[in-house]
């Protein structure tokens, strides 16, 4: 394929969710026309949750999938051509930028948005995907709400799952941290403040190996495994919270653009701008603090003015 062949954008998203559309929604409006790649998972994290309660405009809450249905809808409105394609190669060397895509495609782009989030570690049982939204939850921020005067369960050793089992109290009437150690990674000042809670008890030694329930009638128990004999029993909870870690899902850039030790990519705080001129960087694939839908929108916004900013200084 010639360079005349490829399809040109001022403007390419990587990724979509809210991140990926409010920088759309905002380059469209700056008449920049842009191409959003939704990616093998389009809408993001929001499309395996159920009720979102805590974005703005939603008095009465709104399921995951079709806020972001909502949002695809409106950026098409504002000339946005949204492909269910995936990225697959970039090449940041020259500009016009090049992006390959699973379906073969080749596209020019002027300036990059990424926006391909961060995937929750999940312990890989069958049963716990299924049941995701339905009594299991990877956001404590999220769905902590949901399970008010509940006993719940919560997996995890680490400063995250301490600081989720603290906020959890607030709904839950008792936070149980199920830890396949018998001790915690998390940080002394975490793990004081953990212990000191009378409403966080403690499972050491213990795994979950499978989860319990339906999404008629939610999650009734945890099935635990005690790593020191094998032996197992069923763990009465309403509720499994998973507190082990996020993957940013940046793999496609590891030789391009900067990325911290866990892969989050680096920006020059406070702008989005990467390391690569011409290509930003926004939502959960470089934040690994606040990991929120309204978060990751702003910072989409950001993304699609510094892009607009920077394209009208190249002109």
């Amino acid at each position: 394929m010639s360079k005349s062949d490829r399809e040109h954008y001022q403007v390419i998203i990587i990724g979509s969710g809210p991140a990926g559309f409010t920088a759309a929604l905002y380059a469209a409006r700056a008449n920049l026309t842009p191409l959003i790649l939704e990616g093998n998972q389009p809408g993001g994290q929001l499309t395996i949750t159920t009720d979102v309660e805590n974005y703005p405009g939603f008095p009465e809450g709104i399921l995951g999938p079709e806020l972001m249905e909502r949002m695809r809808e409106q950026v098409k409105r504002f000339g946005t051509q949204v492909k269910f394609e995936a990225a697959t190669a970039v090449d940041l060397s020259q500009r016009p930028f090049r992006v390959t895509t699973d379906d073969g495609a080749e596209y020019t782009a002027g300036s990059l948005i990424i926006a391909t989030g961060a995937t929750a570690k999940l312990l890989g049982l069958p049963a716990e995907e299924h049941l995701m939204g339905y009594g299991v939850s990877a956001c404590a921020t999220c769905d902590g709400f949901f399970f008010k005067d509940k006993e719940i369960v919560i997996v995890g050793g680490g400063d995250s799952a301490m600081e989720e089992a603290t906020f959890l109290t607030k709904y839950a009437t008792k936070v149980t941290v199920i830890h396949r150690r018998g001790e915690l990674r998390a940080s002394k000042i975490m793990q004081d403040r953990a212990l000191a809670n009378d409403k966080i008890e403690f499972l050491w030694h213990h795994e979950v190996t499978d989860v319990l329930g339906s999404r008629e009638d939610g999650v009734h128990a945890v099935r635990v495994r005690d790593t020191r004999n094998g032996e197992e029993r069923d763990f009465p909870t309403q509720g499994l919270f998973l507190a082990i870690g996020h993957k940013p899902n940046t793999e496609l850039f590891e030789n391009t653009l900067e990325r911290d030790d866990v892969g989050y990519l680096k920006v020059d705080e406070p702008s989005t701008r990467t390391n690569v001129e011409g290509v930003f960087a926004c939502g959960d694939a470089m934040d690994p603090i606040y990991r929120q839908a309204v978060t990751a929108a702003g910072s989409g916004c950001r993304a699609a003015i510094d892009a607009e900013r920077w394209l009208e200084a190249q002109d």
